[in-house]
């Protein structure tokens, strides 16, 4: 774990894994909206042995700092600008991003900024469509304290309410997931991973009308891109995807069953695409 400063002095959290090996871009890799870099230990434990893999906490989420005005800081625009600050202070030229959900959305924003920073993209369960569903969803549980007061409870909670999503989950399996989007006390309490005050901006957009975010896509133009789909998503559709596929034919695709928003990234199906992938990238 280490720390740098954001351009405006948030102080950022991040994780740095694997060799310093010079012949192949680093990994960065991007969470989703409330999630944080705790969501890529498995992918990290499978690419760290042969490559480097930077993980962020985005502001506000798990060990970063907190904003100062969530209105103006919790928004793509500043997101973006953390990550290639962070490619900046770690003397990165260019990095394959792996962006989960939000964090897809950040990799679209440096596409549009930065290019030149870019060695490739995958995009988990995200696109150029988000699904008014999924929306409605998010929009149900952010800033929301987990109802429960222990671990065993917090794992029950999500079970419950995610349970389309991961069908094939057993109890162990939500046990874990508790435990990485959830920070417990020392009483085992469970708490919110990330600042309640993000659900203003996210409110905010919510209920303006949603960008076209096709122009981003198209600024991929050129690079290695791939994307994993969830077949339960109510984020990114299947028509999305076919749509995302058309205008570029060279994207590794696939959709994963038993998976909705997210997936893992661990599944034997998204690991091959994502070795696959990689090796385009160099």
């Amino acid at each position: 774990m280490a720390d740098f400063l954001a351009p405006d002095g948030r102080a950022l959290v991040y994780d740095d894994h694997g060799p310093r090996d010079l012949s192949s871009p680093p990994v960065l890799c991007l969470a989703g909206l409330t999630r944080d870099a705790r969501d890529f230990a498995g992918l990290v434990a499978h690419l760290a042995p042969a490559r480097r893999v930077i993980c962020l906490d985005a502001r506000g989420r798990g060990r970063s700092a907190r904003a100062e005005d969530p209105m103006a800081e919790y928004i793509l625009p500043v997101e973006t600008g953390d990550a290639i600050a962070l490619l900046d202070h770690l003397g990165v030229d260019r990095a394959v991003v792996i962006g989960t959900s939000r964090g897809g959305l950040q990799a679209m924003g440096i596409a549009a900024a930065a290019k030149d920073r870019l060695a490739g993209v995958l995009l988990n369960d995200i696109g150029p469509v988000i699904e008014r569903e999924g929306l409605e969803s998010i929009m149900g549980y952010i800033g929301r304290a987990p109802m429960a007061t222990d671990r065993t409870g917090a794992a029950a909670a999500l079970a419950k309410a995610m349970a389309r999503h991961y069908p094939d989950f057993e109890e162990a399996d939500w046990y874990t997931l508790a435990g990485n989007l959830f920070h417990f006390d020392e009483n085992c309490a469970p708490h919110l991973s990330y600042d309640p005050a993000l659900a203003e901006p996210v409110r905010a957009a919510f209920s303006a009308p949603q960008p076209d975010l096709w122009p981003f896509f198209e600024k991929f133009d050129g690079l290695p891109l791939a994307c994993i789909r969830g077949a339960h998503s109510d984020i990114l559709s299947a028509e999305t995807l076919e749509e995302m596929a058309r205008r570029r034919p060279d994207m590794l695709h696939v959709t994963l069953s038993n998976r909705g928003h997210v997936p893992l990234l661990t599944e034997p199906e998204a690991v091959a695409l994502i070795d696959r992938f990689l090796e385009s990238c160099g």
